[in-house]
């Protein structure tokens, strides 16, 4: 059954989305809201589907489901109107910029039963789930350390209004930390306790984009832009976790894992395909691509593909799961945890201290070739 899809939030990343939705089985993108009408507008035409004001898009009886693409200050407010609406909700990630905001969209959606998805769907590509198989499979063994570097200097430089990313709610851990974290947590299982450090590297930041409207302006940083942590998971893998937008160049993998029998490099966790690279005790890195598995085909930018990008893959999987009654992968669950997971990095370099994890998640199925397969349209 096809899940009609009202899109609120008609920014950046609303493009992949609506691009994307023509290549699932079960959703079907009807149409699109933002708080600035000319975007909505702008984004319908292109589109060729209908645009309405927020309030009226939430309360519309021939949309099933809201894909919420708001900025991250906006996920809480319009998440919680769209159940409040008698509405599942799939938003961009994070699930919330507060604890306190999360847990009551899970509630909402519990005292409604409803569901709630959350990005990052990069995880249910073919390079997480690869490197999923290949720990299951014991080729590594028991994963017992590793790194997860995200290490850039910020957004200024290219993004049109970076003032958010700078500002609580914002920042390397809350913007890309999801990416990673919700890696680790694929991989390796619920994370039991964080410790951590960090600063803010600059004062302030210039814009420099060009074309911006805000090109030379200065940015006041009111977030931590370096952290540095140490995850230890209920599995006992010990992680350090290293994200920071004060980095002009740097060597580190994105990802590597070290286990009893072997170390797996994972490729970068923002896209869905990618290298897998594996060494089985002393022996040299073996290199696995994933370029022909469901998932992992370079399919982005449209023009010259570089990278494979099926965002909207989870709101599929989702969709599929309501009308299978099973549990979805990218969950309100698994949203939650990473963002007790971020909010407590903050915590924890703000005050020197562990801060254990109490809003748990299960890890969730594999997606295995079939089953991604099965989620594709027809003409896909």
């Amino acid at each position: 059954m096809v899940t009609r899809i009202g899109l609120v939030g008609c920014g950046n990343i609303s493009d992949i989305y609506l691009t994307n939705a023509a290549l699932f089985r079960d959703i079907d993108i009807v149409a699109c809201a933002d708080m600035k009408p000319a975007a909505a507008t702008a984004k319908a035409e292109k589109y060729g589907i209908s645009s309405a004001p927020v309030g009226e898009l939430l309360d519309r009886e021939d949309i099933d489901c809201i894909l919420n693409l708001t900025v991250p200050a906006a996920h809480a407010d319009v998440s919680l109107a769209a159940l409040d609406a008698g509405k599942h909700v799939y938003s961009e990630k994070p699930l919330a910029t507060s604890l306190a905001d999360g847990k009551a969209i899970l509630a909402a959606a519990d005292a409604r039963g409803l569901r709630v998805g959350c990005a990052p769907d990069t995880v249910l590509g073919a390079g997480c789930q690869t490197a999923r198989r290949i720990i299951d499979e014991g080729i590594i063994g028991t994963p017992l350390l590793g790194v997860a570097s995200v290490l850039s200097h910020g957004m200024e430089h290219w993004h049109p209004d970076p003032t958010f990313f700078f500002k609580p709610g914002g920042g390397p851990v809350f913007d890309m930390g999801p990416y990673y974290l919700t890696t680790l947590v694929t991989l390796l299982g619920p994370v039991a306790s964080v410790q951590a450090s960090g600063q803010m590297g600059f004062a302030t930041r210039k814009v420099t984009t060009p074309g911006s409207p805000l090109f030379g302006e200065e940015i006041t940083v009111e977030t931590l832009t370096s952290v540095q942590a140490l995850l230890e998971f209920e599995s006992g893998a010990q992680i350090t976790f290293l994200a920071s937008w004060d980095v002009w160049r740097h060597g580190l993998q994105p990802l590597e894992l070290h286990g009893t029998l072997g170390s797996m490099r994972v490729p970068d966790p923002n896209w869905f395909g990618g290298t897998i690279e594996t060494a089985v005790e002393r022996g040299d890195w073996q290199a696995q691509s994933t370029s022909d598995l469901v998932f992992g085909a370079a399919n982005y930018p449209a023009a010259q593909p570089a990278h494979a990008n099926y965002r909207g893959l989870g709101l599929a999987d989702m969709t599929r799961a309501i009308a299978d009654e099973r549990p979805h992968r990218a969950s309100g669950a698994l949203g939650l945890h990473v963002l007790a997971v971020m909010a407590a990095t903050l915590e924890a370099a703000l005050s020197g201290s562990r801060i254990p994890i109490a809003e748990r998640c299960e890890q969730s199925a594999p997606l295995g070739e079939s089953e991604a397969a099965a989620l594709l349209s027809s003409s896909s």
